[in-house]
């Protein structure tokens, strides 16, 4: 870098010539800062500081994609039971509205669980038997009765256009504790209902952007540097001259160039610390018992659930889990007897998750976070029905772990859970608590874009006060 001719005078020839050599490896952009002293020009935009003592440093966010059920879960209804077969007229913003349909009582039974004597289906008996630490709330509403737009809804408080995400509200307020790992990680074998747009930054600084990691042999492509240190050498200092001088160039957005720069700079650090996240050997049988994952094992929920304690220990913001893809999904319109093999799968990893992460002391600082994007109604549309259509009037979430209060049950439903009956939750409110528990007022956590001031929660959301230790 003394050289002065390579620092000023870089052709395009020169460089198209020596990067695409070894454009294949992450290293290549990555080593910019390290090796140049770049960090006063790559920073990215500013974190702010927390607006109050924070209750938690991480979070765990366990998204099940397609519409959990609320009645044949969390939300036991013995007058649906009674009324089995019976008929109504759903009204409003409702599927069949204005259509005779059929109540369909819960397909499984319920058992309570713990001291505090919650009610959960026989679907989740590991899950059931964390019960006292778990709070439940009973009476989420989201604004949408589809999928995709109900999806985006829980992830960014948009149910319109794409907004940035939680994840990466957090990544923009409080930044990461580990500069060698992304601030938001998603775990995500099969692309969700609404896409890659459920952990997007959006008009954040790029670097806020979620990282997916697909279960597997190689869980994030292009982590091994696939050219030797002297050609990736030679490479970095041509890239050096030419992002300094656009650097120079450029005064209008440092910001936004600083953070593309800087996901280089993190890009170039996983190499050495993600794989040592995914690497599983170190963990003991009995920690693989307790997720009930296989030795070996780097697919399934299970796996997804041990990495994501292994990303907390190690700093990392905000991790969320997405249970999805063709044979994994909650969306039970023709049968939900599907609800069977998804709750199989997800309740023993969750158990052991909660457990490890209690165990470890990480649940103090750990909010872990349970939801899906709408339930599902107590009707359908025949007598025969085997299924069950979409509700977004009401369903579950639950939280566990740093600052809220365990074992409690929040909200109810109607008789029937058609509908919220007492301390209605929106999904603004829910986004509005989650940042409150990680030190972030929710009206204060603003970002200028196209003229206005824009938040997670829009222009609503009131934190759920009862529900905080």
């Amino acid at each position: 870098m003394q050289n002065t001719s390579i620092q000023n005078e870089i052709t395009r020839r020169e460089l198209l010539g020596t990067v695409g050599r070894g454009s294949g490896s992450l290293l290549t952009a990555g080593l910019l800062t390290e090796l140049f002293n770049m960090d006063k020009c790559v920073k990215a935009a500013d974190t702010i500081e927390s607006h109050h003592a924070p209750r938690a440093k991480n979070v765990i966010f366990l998204y099940m994609s397609g519409g959990v059920s609320h009645v044949d879960t969390f939300d036991p209804k013995p007058q649906l039971a009674k009324d089995h077969g019976k008929t109504m007229v759903p009204d409003g913003e409702r599927e069949f509205s204005g259509q005779t349909v059929y109540f369909q009582k819960a397909h499984w039974n319920f058992q309570r669980y713990g001291q505090c004597g919650m009610p959960v289906s026989e679907l989740f008996p590991h899950i059931g038997s964390c019960a006292d630490d778990i709070c439940l709330i009973r009476s989420m509403r989201t604004s949408h009765i589809n999928h995709y737009e109900s999806a985006l809804g829980i992830h960014t408080g948009s149910f319109s256009v794409t907004r940035p995400s939680i994840g990466s509200w957090l990544s923009y307020g409080l930044g990461t504790e580990n500069q060698s790992l992304p601030a938001v990680v998603v775990l995500c074998p099969s692309l969700p209902y609404a896409g890659t747009q459920l952990w997007t930054a959006d008009f954040l600084p790029a670097f806020h952007q979620g990282t997916r990691v697909i279960p597997g042999e190689e869980p994030v492509a292009n982590l091994r540097p696939t050219d030797p240190a002297d050609l990736q050498s030679l490479e970095l200092q041509r890239l050096a001259a030419m992002n300094r001088r656009h650097l120079v160039q450029r005064h209008d957005d440092p910001a936004g160039l600083g953070a593309r720069i800087k996901s280089f700079e993190t890009a170039f650090r996983m190499q050495i610390a993600a794989p040592e996240v995914f690497d599983l050997a170190g963990e003991s049988s009995a920690t693989l018992d307790q997720y009930g994952l296989e030795p070996g094992s780097t697919q399934g929920f299970a796996w997804q659930c041990l990495v994501a304690r292994r990303l907390v220990e190690r700093g990392v913001r905000f991790v969320e889990l997405i249970d999805s893809g063709s044979n994994r999904n909650w969306d039970s319109h023709g049968n939900m007897q599907d609800h069977v093999p998804r709750a199989k799968d997800v309740d023993k990893p969750i158990a052991g998750l909660l457990r490890d992460l209690k165990a470890r002391g990480l649940l103090e600082d750990t909010l872990v976070v349970w939801t899906t994007e709408f339930g599902r109604p107590p009707y359908d549309s025949s007598a025969q029905g085997k299924g069950r259509g979409h509700q977004h009037a009401c369903f579950s979430s639950w939280l566990a772990g740093a600052g809220v209060k365990p074992g409690m049950i929040y909200g109810a439903t109607d008789p029937h859970g058609l509908s919220v009956q007492d301390n209605e939750v929106h999904v603004h409110d829910f986004h509005a608590t989650i940042l409150h528990l990680m030190g972030l007022d929710h009206t204060r956590l603003t970002y200028r874009h196209a003229g206005r001031d824009f938040r997670l929660t829009d222009v609503a959301g009131n934190v759920i006060q009862p529900v905080l230790a």
